[in-house]
């Protein structure tokens, strides 16, 4: 198949998800086109033979006070769906993309082309942003006008049913990791770069905005640091960043907190790493999470969102109510401090996490792919 697949560039899940999930394809044989204003930031073309990138390029225009990005793309969708043939549009968010690709199907009709779209809703787009008054009805409308809606977890799909009128089905299609490739990278030999040995190593990886509470996260790391000698790895940008560095100089802490910034380097962090903290306030997966059990860490979490589908409470780590940083701190000395059972959670991290190995759910979209062109009236 020639598929086009429209998400962000970024480092958020739904860019990193949507990237892994067309390396994959185009390892099937698939042709995959990724179209969107920068090169997705895990995304080497030249490394598959199947990939190719086209940029949305929005003309800068004094008249607009904000440049109409969804014009830009939708157009683009247009070109490249004529010059490459493509089957099938797979897009990530619900806005701009499906909205954009929608816009794009209707060029496309009046030319006499058939193009289909799939939606795949990761959060963002549904709990804060969609869930809008004056966004709604445009959200609702490019659900609607998709021609299959997938959602990354059982409380997205019902966060998007409650808060949405609906005539559309939505599948749960659950985000995903490559075990094969964690298990094919040898473990690096630099984790004395990041912590003496004898301390424990804790982790946060996101994009530093409010509802992933990262103050909650040094909250939690004052608690364990007088207890276990630890340091904390903050992995990522984002607009409280600036807060949380600013407050750990006004502690004293800079010899026990590292700032490590975006990193293309995940696997040598998570492989070092003790514990995981991720006391989000929406989550509507917790990739990062799954990534920190695949790596055999044990996750302390928030109960929000999706995050009980992946990490399992008193198995692979443990849940605690949003904001409860007392008994996300009693959980995380209660593994630290018990080598026995943290090697047990471990363990259990690793294997649950093959319940979302790439090539299990890769197959699933392959299935929604040839059901949505087989259900095309020519």
């Amino acid at each position: 198949m020639n598929i086009a697949i429209v998400c962000y560039p970024t480092f958020g899940g739904s860019g990193v998800v949507a990237t892994e999930l067309g390396l994959a394809l185009s390892k099937r044989g698939h042709k995959i086109h990724f179209i969107t204003y920068n090169l997705p930031v895990r995304l080497e073309t030249l490394k598959y033979p199947n990939i190719y990138y086209h940029e949305v390029n929005v003309p800068d225009y004094p008249l607009f006070k904000y440049q109409p990005y969804e014009l830009a793309l939708s157009s683009r969708l247009v070109d490249v769906v004529k010059s490459h043939s493509i089957d099938i549009l797979h897009v990530h968010y619900a806005i701009p993309h499906a909205y954009a690709a929608y816009m794009a199907k209707q060029m496309l009709k009046d030319i006499g082309i058939q193009i289909p779209i799939v939606t795949t809703l990761h959060g963002t787009d549904i709990t804060l942003v969609g869930s809008h008054p004056f966004y709604r009805p445009a959200v609702t409308f490019s659900i609607n006008h998709s021609d299959r809606v997938t959602a990354v977890s059982e409380s997205l799909k019902q966060d998007t049913l409650r808060l949405f009128e609906l005539q559309k089905r939505i599948e749960v299609i659950p985000n995903f990791i490559d075990i094969e490739a964690i298990k094919s990278k040898g473990k690096p030999c630099e984790r004395s770069l990041l912590a003496e040995k004898e301390e424990k190593i804790i982790t946060h990886i996101s994009n530093f905005r409010p509802l992933k509470r990262v103050m909650d996260v040094i909250a939690i790391f004052e608690g364990i640091l007088p207890r276990v000698k630890s340091k904390l790895m903050m992995v990522g940008e984002g607009p409280e960043k600036q807060n949380a560095v600013e407050y750990i100089h006004s502690k004293g802490l800079q010899k026990h907190v590292l700032f490590l910034g975006n990193s293309n380097e995940i696997d040598k962090i998570l492989c070092f790493s003790d514990l995981f903290l991720l006391p989000s306030e929406k989550e509507s997966f917790g990739l990062s999470a799954l990534e920190a059990m695949a790596h055999g860490v044990p996750v302390i979490s928030s109960n929000a969102g999706g995050l009980p589908e992946v990490n399992l409470h008193g198995e692979t780590g443990y849940l605690s109510e949003v904001g409860s940083t007392e008994d996300m701190i009693k959980n995380s000395l209660l593994l630290l401090q018990d080598q026995e059972l943290h090697e047990t959670f471990k363990k259990q991290a690793k294997i649950h996490s093959e319940r979302f190995n790439l090539d299990k759910i890769v197959h699933q979209y392959e299935q929604v792919y040839s059901d949505v062109l087989a259900s095309i009236q020519y």
